[in-house]
């Protein structure tokens, strides 16, 4: 799925109110899974800035769809394609519902993700540890044939997707019946849909005592693990943090994943409408351990943010190639059908004042396939913490 990635967070009691929270949008990495989001907005949250003329007349276009009969979300979305807005985008609100679940890191399922291959065949891409799928022996490689005895060949990963999820009413407990093949076998599968917890952030260690830190987008509770592997990494030496093919996610968990390798001080500075505003790190973060991060094309909104403010505050030599450059700020409007549309405001910038959106960031190091052994020969230069 794609969606966009927000700074502030709000309790699941006002996902349907009227209230408007500020974005950060992003493209969240095809058949991810999904969550919410959480309950309270990062410290260095203010509050969110009225609507623009743009959302008011992507609004007023869908009421007046909604009052002649026709659908509010086609309205809202030719509008959006009218505004030029590069970013704007219109979820259905089943859409919106996915993405919010998908900022809590929480979702509803059976622990798989899928591919379609060339010949259009749907195929598993990936299966989630100790999930249902996982305890079931589904594995990386089988073909899904049939979900509930619908024919899935021809379908997109998105269309498999929702039918793994089920309706309103296919919550944890629930069942799904698949159709599998592996080589010549083929066999069906009943599982039970369980609330499983999307894994963003894993750590892996090296022999030369090198701890790499990866992440993989920023959901809720994303900046707390950043913080607790660099706590735990052994002592006296250097940490990777791997944020290749990072598409974004929360603002919020992005700074406190900065806070991890700072001392407080500014992370990044937004406007919105020509508003200056800023974020800044907790203080306490470890600031003598060595650090490299790794970046490519796939590195995203908040994954460039933590990135460039890492590199601008001289705390890490950033390796790979130059980032997306997907920098500017997108607010959320409900329209009357409860879609959601949701239009550019403003931009970030690095503590330099660096400008990402469109351009992306630049590493230190220009590095391709070899990126993670050019990184550990760099930090290896870096020396010890003191």
């Amino acid at each position: 799925m794609s969606g966009p990635e927000s700074l502030f967070k709000r309790p699941r009691s006002m996902r349907r109110g009227a209230g408007l929270t500020l974005l950060f949008a992003s493209v969240l990495a095809a058949g991810a899974a999904t969550g919410s989001f959480g309950s309270e907005p990062h410290k260095s949250a203010e509050p969110p800035p009225r609507s623009t003329p743009v959302a008011q007349d992507v609004s007023e276009a869908a009421a007046e769809a909604m009052a002649d009969g026709k659908s509010p979300t086609d309205a809202a979305r030719e509008a959006v394609s009218r505004s030029g807005d590069r970013w704007g985008k219109v979820y259905d609100e089943e859409e919106y519902e996915e993405f919010e679940q998908a900022l809590d890191g929480e979702y509803t399922g059976v622990g798989l993700w899928t591919r379609r291959d060339g010949s259009g065949r749907i195929e598993v891409a990936a299966v989630q540890h100790d999930g249902p799928a996982a305890r079931a022996g589904i594995t990386e490689g089988d073909r899904l044939r049939s979900i509930d005895g619908h024919r899935l060949d021809g379908r997109s990963p998105a269309d498999v997707g929702r039918l793994l999820r089920g309706g309103d009413d296919a919550g944890p407990g629930s069942e799904v019946t698949l159709g599998l093949q592996r080589g010549k076998r083929t066999w069906d599968s009943t599982l039970e849909r369980a609330t499983l917890e999307k894994q963003t952030v894993s750590v892996r260690d090296f022999g030369d005592g090198t701890r790499l830190v990866k992440v993989t987008s920023f959901t809720k509770g994303s900046g707390a693990e950043v913080g607790k592997a660099v706590a735990s990494a052994p002592a006296g030496h250097g940490i990777l943090l791997d944020l290749r093919g990072n598409s974004g996610g929360l603002v919020a968990e992005a700074v406190d994943a900065a806070s991890a390798f700072l001392d407080g001080g500014l992370v990044a500075t937004y406007d919105v409408r020509g508003e200056q505003r800023a974020l800044h790190a907790i203080r306490g973060g470890q600031t003598s351990r060595p650090l490299v991060v790794l970046v490519d094309g796939g590195t995203m909104s908040a994954a460039e943010l933590l990135a460039g403010a890492l590199q601008d505050r001289g705390r890490a030599v950033a390796v790979g190639s130059r980032t997306f450059g997907k920098g500017s700020v997108q607010m959320p409007t409900r329209l009357p059908d409860g879609s959601v549309a949701e239009l550019t405001v403003g931009h970030y910038r690095t503590p330099s004042g660096r400008s990402v959106d469109g351009r992306g960031i630049t590493p230190d190091l220009n590095a391709g396939e070899d990126a993670e052994a050019r990184a550990r020969t760099v930090l290896s230069g870096l020396g010890p913490p003191s």
